[in-house]
């Protein structure tokens, strides 16, 4: 039988889910302990975490077992958990919400999906885009579009700052510049630079998408209220053009895949018309189990005492590990983030690949993420020379002994790949 050209589209495989599928095949049959896998984007086991969600699914299921696992609910998300996500973000904002402001989804990525799918696509007036207005930015987004050629990236601006240090930032005249906006994403700390917008370059994108009569879908995945992943000093702004997602993936509940989204009711319905026909509602015991972590203040309480002051430290021992380890004179930069679960790499010199250092990685028993799927559709003119291809993403979720192995056998390798190139 033939795929349709979405059917197509949507059966292929990007490049970052083949290299995760290697991964998966290559560790099949071995010990996981015999691999150092610093491209896993699993988040850390945070044991506060862990106790308060373990409490709250528990209560959730002896309380009320019929209702949260033996029923249907609503398409928009259960009452209890619409309620309560209400009634914080009004009181820690002071926003004026009601259940029409909100929907529930399995995940947030599914809730970006389901935007895409309203937003994105041929028209009159030729294609609407999903415009990434910043690229690198989460490789996931490549699969959210349903239409071929329906994805774009803004190159950044490029700043070197202090010795090993680099950072970028948007480009808003080159993504004002666009006549093909049908939305716009960005996930904020990013994915994989662990940046967060400011609230000028925020407030420059809510104009944009004014201007264009288009969504601005900020991702909050690693970001404010919760998981807060980071020093992250800029809040969610309501706006009419702007969707604002959450998940509690990256608070310690990633296989549960809840997360919800709040908006202007128009947008929203929309996002819940689409869930019910397509996943009916997202799973109900954990969102029993997010509402009581959201009324008792459990989530803000893990947040604020465990999973922000563990990713802190994290991010500070793995600069200080590259510091340590990486050869002398190497051009090499780690991103300036603020937030978000990995560091990200460059490493300026002709003879570096991102392709070739992972089968080198490789053949050492070491997994990392090469940089160049994190760029898709920008155009490659608007970068520097070769940038895509010489950044590499490393996960700071991994135990700090599994760091140290990893940067030294990344070490080892960029000096097997410089050796010749001086040669």
């Amino acid at each position: 039988m033939r795929l349709s050209p979405i059917g197509t589209r949507m059966a292929g495989m990007s490049g970052l889910r083949s290299i995760m599928e290697d991964v998966a095949s290559t560790m099949a049959g071995t010990a996981e302990e015999d691999w150092i896998n610093l491209g896993i984007g699993n988040p850390a086991a945070i044991p506060e975490a862990g106790a308060m969600w373990r409490q709250a699914l528990s209560n959730a299921l002896a309380e009320d077992f019929d209702r949260v696992v033996g029923r249907y609910g609503p398409s928009r998300g259960s009452t209890v958990l619409v309620d309560a996500v209400v009634d914080y973000f009004n009181r820690v904002y002071g926003w004026d919400l009601t259940p029409q402001h909100v929907v529930i989804g399995p995940g947030s990525q599914m809730v970006c999906f389901a935007a895409a799918a309203l937003f994105v696509g041929p028209g009159p007036d030729g294609m609407r885009r999903l415009v990434m207005p910043m690229v690198p930015d989460y490789t996931g987004y490549q699969g959210l579009c349903m239409h071929e050629d329906g994805i774009a990236g803004v190159a950044p601006r490029i700043t070197l700052e202090a010795e090993h240090r680099f950072s970028y930032s948007l480009d808003l005249d080159a993504l004002a510049r666009r006549d093909d906006l049908g939305m716009l994403l960005i996930s904020s700390p990013g994915n994989p630079t662990g940046r967060a917008v400011t609230r000028t370059e925020l407030d420059g994108l809510i104009t944009v998408a004014e201007q264009h009569d288009v969504p601005l879908v900020v991702d909050h995945a690693y970001g404010a209220p919760f998981p807060r992943i980071g020093e992250v000093h800029v809040d969610p702004v309501r706006h009419r053009n702007v969707i604002n997602c959450f998940s509690v993936s990256k608070a310690g509940l990633p296989g549960e895949r809840i997360g919800f989204a709040i908006g202007d009711p128009d947008h929203i319905g929309a996002l819940a018309a689409f869930m019910s026909n397509s996943v009916l509602h997202a799973p109900q015991l954990p969102q029993a189990a997010v509402a009581a972590a959201l009324r008792d203040g459990g989530l803000d309480r893990v947040t604020r005492e465990a999973i922000t002051p563990h990713y802190r430290h994290k991010r500070q021992f793995m600069e200080e590990v590259l510091a340590e380890q990486l050869p002398p004179g190497l051009n090499w930069r780690v991103h300036s983030g603020s937030g978000g679960m990995f560091s990200w790499i460059w490493i300026d010199h002709p003879w570096f690949d991102d392709i070739d250092m992972y089968r080198r990685l490789k053949e050492k028993q070491v997994f990392v993420v090469p940089g160049r799927y994190f760029f898709v559709a920008a155009p490659s003119t608007d970068l520097p020379d070769g940038h895509a291809t010489r950044c590499l993403r490393l996960s700071l979720s991994a135990p700090e002994k599994t760091i140290v192995d990893g940067v030294t056998r990344l070490a080892d390798t960029l000096t097997d790949m410089q050796t010749p190139a001086m040669g």
